[in-house]
């Protein structure tokens, strides 16, 4: 390049300048050009306007996701894990980082190589389960076996389960966590009329698998609205809602869908009538993706009740053998931290909750079901069916730590949310099933707090996110059940009788159960009287109702309370006996 009309000591400027462009320019287009980087990531630092269960709040760290789906490999605890297809394990998926551990996911991080197997036959995994207890009791380095299953259907498996107690106290199944559960995906679905009104239900049919977590939505429902449940399969009840048994979740569903029919004994006020009837399904409890098979395959039902409303009913519990777990601590304590950050990422970070769906896919095998549909459902959507008409699908919730604090009474309001949930079913399941149900695992024995109750002492870091909440409505416009209860007073008081101590711990037990629902406590008397007096008499014996209850753990939020006096009779006031049913406490859930 020739320079010329500039003087010498001018001309040295310029060339210098010109080199320095040349340089830096060099510098900037190759040097400092793009290149993928090993090791670096990019954090979000912002929680995503459209999560509102997010969890984590202001400058919250995204952590960097695994960079290879490729397994750890690495010669640490190896752990297999059955669970059913259920969404309500997000935090699973999102820990593991593939359907083997991948190198750089939460698990990896906790020393432990864990292989999650779908297996939706619960019967099967119960049994596999048993096995792999034996084969840990002859030889220590077995590989243990966890498994994941709806907690309100624990008090069945655990019948199953008891075989173990001959290996000894310590080769009994134990819960260690909760890692998330059903918001909505496990759900009750049947015509309009029985949402509109319960009892219309009375002498239908609806499929689900028995001793399932599934089936305890229907009966919660048919006990929260007075109405008879029928299990026999043997015998078709006109004033009872009659269970027909269905092989595993799909096939509840299927059932429905092909329209299947089965014949039965009629029976009349409990006695045989000596004639047979056929019936065919009115009804199906399932989930996702069984919920979206009824929609789109048949439609014509819409949802009645689900985990949304009975929003403790159903957590997502993580069994695991007792004398491995005691033999393992430190792996199960890293586990559940995994878990808890796990938890708290899916609830924060859109991209982390993608990230578990694409998991999830991987996990489930489904060739039909990507991604996105696991996470179209974990959110939960409203489609029309079949039929045109919207419908409610999906929905479920994972769990941080505080989340899983507070399902077992380890939280601020000290609520043991999961032993209501064990106990009020295993109450209902023995009297629907007292031959199959009897001497289930208490509550105390299944339920071991230790690991969970060491993580909080030990790493109170891990309960920076936020614990879900209800934002409740002020007053109830939609019942989802309402059953009156004859609660005693004193006479011409609001003073409680002991008698009826009973009754209220029912109605506190379903209050817990339904946290996602509104807990209306309207009171009513006869016409005994003037309304001056009565009226304020039933306002004062609802909030006497109300106090029991809020002394008993459940949140002033929840409740609604109005008295009503004599008005809205449901029976005769000319008779002893109308005015005795009109003198009642009526107990509404609703939203």
């Amino acid at each position: 390049m020739k320079i010329t009309g500039i003087k010498p000591g001018a001309k040295w400027v310029l060339l210098i300048l010109l080199g320095a462009i040349i340089f830096f320019g060099a510098k900037k287009f190759y040097l400092d050009a793009p290149k993928n980087v090993a090791g670096t990531q990019t954090l979000d630092k912002v929680v995503l306007s459209d999560a509102p269960e997010a969890s984590l709040k202001g400058n919250a760290t995204m952590l960097a996701l695994p960079a290879s789906d490729k397994p750890a490999m690495r010669d640490v605890q190896k752990i297999t894990w059955k669970i059913m297809a259920w969404n309500a394990q997000f935090a699973l998926m999102y820990a593991n980082g593939g359907a083997r551990t991948t190198a750089g996911s939460l698990f990896d991080k906790a020393n432990v190589d864990i292989d999650i197997l779908r297996q939706d036959d619960c019967n099967k995994t119960v049994a596999d389960f048993i096995k792999a207890a034996k084969d840990y009791k002859d030889n220590p380095s077995t590989t243990p076996m966890f498994m994941t299953f709806m907690g309100d259907g624990m008090p069945g498996f655990s019948i199953s389960l008891k075989e173990l107690e001959k290996l000894g106290p310590d080769y009994t199944p134990i819960i260690i966590y909760h890692m998330g559960r059903s918001n909505g995906e496990d759900q009750f679905m049947g015509p309009a009329s029985w949402k509109q009104n319960p009892q219309s239900a009375l002498g239908g049919t609806f499929s689900a698998v028995e001793l399932d977590g599934d089936a305890n939505i229907v009966f919660n429902w048919a006990s929260n609205n007075g109405i008879p449940v029928n299990v026999n399969s043997k015998i078709y009840d006109p004033n009872a809602l009659n269970l027909i048994p269905a092989n595993d979740f799909l096939d509840a569903a299927n059932k429905y869908i092909t329209g299947y029919k089965e014949k039965r004994q009629l029976i009349n006020n409990g006695k045989t009538t000596g004639k047979d009837t056929t019936i065919g399904v009115n009804a199906t409890t399932t989930w996702t993706p069984g919920d979206v098979n009824v929609a789109m395959q048949k439609g014509g039902l819409v949802r009645i009740a689900s985990t949304k409303e009975y929003s403790s009913q159903m957590p997502a519990v993580t069994v695991v053998l007792k004398k491995w777990a005691y033999d393992h601590r430190t792996e199960v304590e890293s586990i559940i931290m995994a878990l808890g950050q796990a938890g708290d990422q899916v609830r924060s970070f859109n991209s982390a909750k993608t990230f578990a769906a694409k998991v999830s896919a991987d996990v489930y095998g489904d060739k039909d079901k990507s991604a996105d549909y696991w996470l179209k459902y974990y959110n939960g959507t409203e489609e029309k069916d079949m039929s045109g008409n919207p419908v409610l699908l999906g929905g479920s919730m994972a769990f941080n730590l505080a989340d899983a604090a507070n399902a077992v009474g380890l939280g601020t309001d000290r609520k043991d949310r999961y032993k209501v949930t064990y106990e009020t079913f295993g109450g209902i399941l023995s009297k629907l099933y007292p031959d199959r149900l009897k001497g289930y695992t208490p509550y105390n024995k299944l339920m071991d707090k230790s690991f969970i109750n060491s993580v909080i002492s030990n790493h109170p870091e891990l309960l920076t996110g936020e614990a879900l909440k209800v934002d409740y409505v002020k007053k109830i416009t939609s019942e989802v059940s309402k059953k009156s209860y004859s609660i005693e007073f004193e006479s011409g008081s609001d003073i409680i009788r002991p008698s009826s101590y009973k009754l209220l711990d029912e109605i506190y037990s379903s209050a817990v159960i339904a946290e996602g629902l509104k807990l209306g406590i309207f009171g009513y008397t006869d016409n005994a009287g003037s309304d001056n007096i009565n009226t304020p008499l039933s306002e004062r014996r609802a909030i006497a109702v109300k106090n029991y209850l809020i002394q008993k753990g459940i949140s002033e939020a929840q409740v609604e309370t109005k008295g009503y006096g004599s008005l809205k009779p449901v029976a005769d006031n000319g008779t002893a006996a109308g005015r005795a049913k009109n003198r009642r406490v009526e107990i509404v859930l609703g939203k």
